[in-house]
């Protein structure tokens, strides 16, 4: 099981949160997309083996948005710091 670092709440458990995925640039122009575009943004990922940036939500605590860097590949919780969907 995961721990979180909430940056209000303290170290809480996985089952707090919700991850919402990973955290990455927005199309410049999304009303220029068509739907095959719009699938290549939302589903195809790099699935590196460093660590990446997640959104998480904090639904069972604070309600607030997190950004978490984890390890994919350890599953490690590098960093957590206060944001939200548009931080």
């Amino acid at each position: 099981m995961l721990q979180i670092p909430c940056p209000y709440c303290g170290l809480r458990s996985e089952h707090e949160f919700i991850c919402t995925g990973e955290a990455g640039a927005r199309p410049a122009r999304p009303d220029a997309l068509d739907d095959a575009a719009w699938a290549d943004h939302l589903y195809h990922r790099d699935n590196p083996d460093v660590p990446v940036l997640e959104h998480w939500w904090h639904v069972h605590g604070c309600r607030a948005w997190l950004w978490v860097r984890r390890d994919p590949h350890t599953q490690k919780i590098v960093q957590a710091s206060a944001g939200g969907q548009d931080a």
